[in-house]
């Protein structure tokens, strides 16, 4: 596995609740931060105040070994209630000259109605341009798939529980038994 190849995870789960319930979680891109072990708060940018195809958002993170770094975000793909997709992009160049059509990374929400509930699939892929991750591999081009394998490992531990705060979290919503 080579990081040139955009690896990529995903998980999935299914909600009892319907996708216009699920959708008001996953569009709002402050949830994921009560979620996940790693993104510790996001802000709209640029006078954005939602989700809408081109808003850029601000994503705050920390991790044990790297620490705290900021990333910037576009909304690539909207389809209100089925489809939330964003890029992270590096207008600042850290990782070497910004390239848009070459996305650090990339985070997807698909809602599908299913058994009376929703089916939520959550996936993350990584690359195709260069990210934080590159420059582990650059130091150690000989563990690369080690490295990928391990990012991927911990990708997987935040989708499942951002998937698992969000079934939480909806089925225990307005208009939801108990």
């Amino acid at each position: 596995m080579r990081y040139a190849d955009s690896p990529s995870t995903h998980d999935e789960v299914h909600i009892d609740a319907a996708p216009s319930e699920v959708w008001k979680l996953v569009s709002d891109i402050g949830l994921p931060a009560r979620l996940s072990p790693e993104l510790q708060r996001t802000e709209w940018l640029d006078g954005a105040t939602g989700p809408a195809l081109g808003a850029t958002f601000a994503g705050y993170n920390r991790h044990p070994v790297v620490g705290e770094w900021r990333t910037v975000s576009r909304v690539d793909e909207l389809i209100p209630e089925q489809l939330f997709e964003w890029v992270v992009i590096d207008p600042e160049g850290r990782f070497g000259p910004f390239d848009p059509a070459k996305p650090l990374a990339a985070w997807r929400f698909e809602l599908e109605p299913a058994d009376g509930g929703t089916r939520l699939r959550h996936s993350g892929r990584m690359g195709p341009g260069r990210s934080g991750i590159s420059a582990f591999i650059d130091r150690s081009p000989e563990r690369e798939e080690e490295i990928i394998e391990m990012r991927l490992g911990e990708i997987r531990t935040g989708i499942r529980a951002t998937l698992d705060g969000i079934k939480s979290l909806a089925e225990e919503g307005p208009g939801q038994p108990g």
